[in-house]
């Protein structure tokens, strides 16, 4: 009698193509067969990329309800990610054993591997690649049979309809899949604290989720319930910056003008900072613990610890802290970094406007500390400054509380020098980087002054390699200024992922090392630009500003890259890794002063910013739609001094000019001007691996005539992948012709995932290990209402359907899911 051996390739999930009135499976196996009766079966790979293989039934003459399967084909095409059903089939026959087994291709993890139907997820792949499995069956009298079936596991691609433009009030995903709106403006972190009222009257902000959700990063929560687990996803916690306010929504009836009054500026202050709040997931849908042990605010207020070189500096000293060792609070939060030991970083942005400098400084200064005068001049501190929300006008309550006047950085010339009396040095202990032990809730978070003071958008480590020295990537979000890097003197040891003292491990990284700033060669080309203390004119001698030492260049990070002549970009904002390649990208929003040809304050294009033009209907002269740059590092190492770099994507309306504007050819699935946050999916999931997906999101002005700020998805490639182009500028009579690098036209491979609510902006990115759930931002929905009494949006109320027209809108985060639980975007 002879054996029938058929391979099946068919496709689409659980679908079964056999459409038969034949008796199931389960029955045949459970058929009485003689001894004398041999196995006959039949296998097949199930995808959901593929629809192929067609079942015909045929009768076996000793057992009138056997079926043998034979198929179109032998073999399956599915892409990285998605899920795979092997199924073999049973003729006729008594089963004593199943087994499938793989041997070919990258390995995965086989589920129901002893039993007819096996099933798993096909594995990341830079190109093509064959999986091969073996189902060997044994019969009852010892029979073995084999079958072999193969699956071509292709890259991963974008599996979504891209979403289109939209104005509507609420926040647009792909078909298949859905929003959860998680944790709001004013949610209560503590037992005991009210739900949001959202009608002015909400007091106590330490214990309620701060305002404008920014950068973000999600860690796995062991079931202790207090220490880390990297695999968990379905209870983790959930760290979040709170960058700003929209004052006219916190107030009951917008703010009250100066002076202050307390009970208001209070508010406005403690939802700045940070939220750490636990989340679980449970029966498929995610919320957060209110009571959590773990959940905390961290606010202007919360005690901050200096560490590295700057800590002791007499720049730092207050009368706060005399020994300029420590300082208060964090503001205005804008992107993040997690670490590879579990800690978050959350960086200091645009803390400068905070800060009153009341005429007659200048001379106060000049007299007794001259150099600050033209640091907080490049700074953006001049005199004359009131400070953001007038909080230095409020009398306290408590006559000896100083939280408001601290924002006063007025040199008194009655009192101390030295700063130790006033807050005259209050705006040094602002720019920096700052860590946090989020499983830790009593821990002091630290200022990791080695990684030099500026704008800090934010901090991001390339891959961390045993044995190599990290790196960590930030940009300084303003027109006109650098990317940096900071190469740790330690290499990078593994065990540290797991340490317990998780903020020591930072101090052994984030403390001693090199700061570099980057300069950007029209040939393609760049270097690292070390900012060392008596090194490339950082002296003593230098007639421009003369450093004193190693804090003093830390403190003064921007005129040292001044100093060096570093390349001045489109600000640069978010950075980010590739975590297959090393490749560091970074987000170059806009620039309003980038002009043909440089003028006074005005600069003019260059290589690496190669676009100033009109985008209708503004009139204004500038890199309007901004573009993301990236470079590769020499060796592909995180200690190298050199790069090459490339514009992976110009930001760019379908119908801008392709010549010399739209130069990515963006059309109506993926065109976006403005991006701002950027992040890789994570290597723990196929999506982050081999071709990692990655994220872009924006925080325009510039397109919001034809669309909300959005977020796209893309599958990058590599730098260098395509060519030189010549771009002309022209504008106002004066013209300017550069040749630039651009990435290979990305097409299909970046679409545009989901569209915001009125007037906001998409920021802030990460996802559970897993990837089958991201969490998002949405930031400031509505902030262009005079009053609160007529919000121009409101979201979040407005996702579910209709909402009064005066509900107030609350920045918040989502959660974004697959219908079908798979891993989002691919």
């Amino acid at each position: 009698m002879s054996d029938i051996n058929n391979l099946v390739a068919y496709d689409d999930g659980d679908i079964d193509t056999n459409r038969s009135a034949n008796t199931h499976m389960g029955d045949l196996i459970a058929t009485r067969l003689s001894r004398r009766q041999t196995l006959r079966h039949g296998v097949s790979a199930m995808t959901t990329a593929l629809f192929g293989g067609a079942l015909l039934a045929g009768c076996d003459d000793e057992n009138p309800q056997a079926v043998t399967a034979t198929a179109a084909g032998s073999t399956a095409s599915v892409a990285a990610g998605r899920p795979v059903t092997l199924t073999g089939t049973v003729g006729s026959g008594q089963v004593a054993n199943v087994n499938w087994s793989q041997t070919a291709g990258p390995s995965v993890t086989l589920t129901g591997a002893n039993n007819l139907v096996a099933s798993f997820r096909a594995p990341a792949v830079a190109t093509a690649t064959q999986l091969a499995f073996k189902l060997e069956i044994t019969s009852r009298d010892g029979l073995v049979t084999n079958n072999t079936v193969t699956v071509t596991v292709t890259p991963i691609a974008l599996d979504f309809t891209a979403v289109p433009h939209s104005l509507a009030d609420v926040v647009t995903v792909p078909s298949g899949y859905s929003v959860t709106v998680l944790y709001r403006l004013g949610d209560p972190i503590a037992s005991g604290v009210a739900a949001y009222a959202n009608n002015g009257t909400d007091t106590n902000f330490a214990q309620r989720a701060g305002d404008h959700h920014d950068g973000m990063s999600y860690f796995g929560l062991a079931s202790s319930g207090t220490n880390p687990d990297p695999n968990n996803s379905t209870r983790g916690l959930l760290v979040l910056n709170h960058e700003n306010i929209s004052e006219q929504y916190l107030h009951v009836n917008g703010q009250t003008p100066s002076p202050r009054p307390e009970s208001e500026a209070i508010k406005e202050i403690e939802c700045h900072g940070v939220s750490v709040i636990e989340v679980t997931r449970s029966n498929g849908t995610w919320s957060y613990v209110q009571g959590s042990a773990l959940n905390r605010r961290i606010t202007p207020n919360t005690p901050m610890a200096f560490s590295g070189p700057v800590k002791g500096s007499a720049w730092l000293k207050t009368a706060y802290s005399t020994d300029g060792s420590m300082g208060r609070g964090t503001i205005n939060n804008c992107a993040n970094g997690t670490m590879a030991w579990n800690t978050y970083l959350t960086n200091e942005e645009n803390w400068a406007g905070y800060f009153r400098r009341s005429s007659g400084d200048v001379a106060v200064r000049t007299a007794t500390t001259p150099k600050q005068n033209v640091s907080l001049s490049r700074y953006g501190i001049g005199e004359g400054r009131s400070g953001n929300y007038g909080w230095t006008t409020v009398t306290p309550s408590d006559s000896s509380s100083t939280i408001y006047r601290r924002w006063n950085a007025t040199a008194n010339a009655a009192l101390a020098a030295d700063g130790t009396a006033d807050f005259r040095n209050e705006p040094f202990q602002f720019g920096w980087v700052v860590e946090i032990d989020p499983f830790n809730p009593s821990s002091t978070p630290r200022k990791r002054t080695a990684l030099g003071r500026m704008n800090h958008e934010g901090c991001q480590s390339g891959r961390m390699i045993a044995g190599v020295r990290p790196a960590f990537y930030m940009g300084d979000d303003a027109q006109n200024e650098y990317i940096y890097k900071f190469v740790s003197a330690t290499p990078w040891n593994a065990s540290d992922a797991s340490a317990s003292d998780r903020l020591a491990v930072g101090d052994k990284y984030l403390d001693n090392g090199t700061l570099y700033v980057a300069k950007f060669n029209a040939d393609g080309t760049g270097m690292w630009m070390p900012l060392v203390f008596g090194q490339n004119g950082l002296t003593a001698s230098n007639s421009v500003y003369p450093f004193a030492d190693q804090a003093d260049v830390l403190i003064n990070t921007r005129l040292a890259g001044d100093v060096l002549g570093a390349t001045k970009m489109d600000r640069p904002e978010w950075t980010a890794v590739n975590p297959a390649t090393g490749e560091m990208y970074c987000t170059l929003t806009n620039n309003s002063s980038r002009k043909p040809v440089a003028s006074g304050s005005q600069t003019g294009v260059d290589a690496a910013n190669p676009r100033a033009y009109v985008d209708p209907p503004s009139t204004s002269v500038g890199n309007r739609n901004g573009h993301i740059i990236r470079l590769r590092e020499t060796g592909d190492t995180t200690e190298a001094t050199s790069f090459t770099w490339d514009v992976y994507a110009f930001g760019a309306g379908a119908d801008l000019d392709p010549t010399n504007i739209n130069l990515s050819g963006l059309d109506a699935t993926n065109d976006f001007s403005s991006p701002d946050g950027l992040w890789f999916s994570l290597p723990s999931n196929v999506a982050g691996q081999a071709t990692p997906v990655m994220w872009i999101q924006t925080d325009d002005g510039a397109f919001t005539d034809v669309t909300n700020c959005m977020m796209l998805a893309a599958i990058p490639g590599r730098v260098g992948d395509g060519g030189t182009r010549s771009v002309t500028s022209s504008a106002g009579g004066a013209s300017a012709t550069v040749t630039t690098r651009i990435g290979k036209a990305p097409g299909v491979t970046l679409k545009r995932f989901l569209v915001g609510p009125k007037q906001c902006e998409i920021t802030g990115i990460h996802s559970t290990p897993d990837g089958t759930s991201v969490f998002v931002n949405i930031q400031h929905p509505g902030e262009g209402a005079a009053t609160p009494s007529a919000p121009t949006s409101n979201w979040p109320d407005s996702q579910g359907g209709s909402a009064a027209a005066t509900v107030r809108p609350r920045s918040a985060t989502i959660v974004i899911t697959k219908n079908d639980g798979g891993v989002v975007a691919i």
